[in-house]
């Protein structure tokens, strides 16, 4: 599958002649495509007994490695060192590589945050769509899933603070609606600084708010 011999919707074999063909039983053929089915690389679709060949989903993989870095204690304080490390080159990239269709999605979701705003949740999963949005635009989708699981966690350190900070719902969308223009305007200096601008926002959100940047964020919630 990795060496793309067998591509996304490829049916595999049946059971057994999967056992003739490696001189295996059954049960150890049903235990590798568990094993392949949980690394998301096939799947049983509706209809068919067959298994088929299936891409991760960028979503299942994203949850795996946010779980795996809270669990590990990820602090506020490498979340936001982390962001400054994406963030401003993808909003330089995104200026430079941007197309019409994912400057719309941008603006959608500058549209949508100052929408639902008012609501923490919706808030909070805002800012991470237009994170997501401007490394779309960035045309790089090495930079879009490695960025996924960061993503996870910013949402989960924002619910902790956003709604202790009075301004950061205002500063927040004052910075989108900047980077949007900034984009549009295809000014990749003027993304890349409005961008890092957004970012150390972030951290003097949580020192605002009284909390200790070295406080661990809490884990993704599950599905």
């Amino acid at each position: 599958i990795l060496g793309r011999a067998l591509r996304d919707g490829d049916a595999l074999p049946p059971e057994r002649e999967l056992a003739a063909q490696f001189d295996v039983t059954r049960s150890t053929v049903r235990e590798a495509l568990r094993e392949l089915e949980s690394l998301g690389l096939v799947e049983r679709r509706r209809g068919t007994k067959r298994m088929v060949v299936t891409r991760p989903d960028a979503g299942r993989v994203a949850d795996r490695v946010g779980n795996a870095l809270a669990l590990a204690d990820v602090t506020v304080r490498e979340v936001w060192e982390t962001l400054t490390i994406l963030e401003p080159p993808s909003a330089d990239a995104a200026a430079r590589h941007r197309t019409t269709a994912s400057l719309a999605r941008i603006a959608a979701a500058v549209e949508r945050f100052e929408r639902e705003q008012a609501d923490t949740r919706a808030a909070v999963a805002g800012v991470g769509e237009f994170f997501r949005a401007v490394a779309a635009a960035s045309g790089n989708r090495v930079l879009a899933l490695a960025q996924e699981p960061l993503l996870l966690l910013l949402e989960q350190a924002l619910q902790v603070m956003i709604d202790r900070v009075p301004q950061a719902r205002s500063r927040i969308h004052s910075a989108q609606r900047r980077l949007l223009a900034s984009i549009g305007d295809r000014d990749a200096e003027a993304a890349r600084t409005w961008m890092t601008k957004h970012v150390r926002d972030f951290r003097r959100g949580f020192e605002v708010a009284g909390i200790d940047v070295d406080t661990p964020v809490p884990p993704p919630a599950l599905p």
